[in-house]
């Protein structure tokens, strides 16, 4: 699939949508509304951008995701891992790691992944 960028506002209305579909395009008008001070227009004009990426689909009305959130957000991580460690995740963990250590309930979550994959 190809890469999907979105803004930090749209993603928080992919999220809205993601938390709340099937949702109508009203009642996405009403809570962009409260949420973000958006127009009617800017609420569809933003629907049809998301739909146009992909990610959603607007079948009269109704918004419902074409791909879930967590799909979404591994393709996310798996392209910036790409674009900016070279598709190195040992480089990546290093780099994220850096000056924090690790707690051990973390480090145990990380074996298990290791220990899932190898099995």
């Amino acid at each position: 699939m190809q890469e999907i960028q979105l803004g930090v506002v749209e993603s928080r209305f992919a999220d809205m949508i993601w938390e709340n579909e099937p949702i109508s395009s009203t009642e996405l008008v009403k809570m962009t509304a409260g949420e973000f001070n958006w127009a009617r227009t800017t609420t569809h004009n933003v629907i049809r951008r998301l739909c146009d990426k992909g990610i959603f689909v607007n079948n009269g009305g109704t918004v419902t995701s074409l791909i879930s959130r967590e799909e979404f957000y591994s393709m996310q991580s798996k392209q910036f891992v790409e674009n900016t460690f070279s598709g190195s995740l040992p480089a990546f963990i290093a780099a994220f790691t850096r000056d924090r250590n690790l707690t051990e309930g973390e480090i145990g979550q990380i074996r298990a992944l290791i220990d899932d994959m190898e099995g």
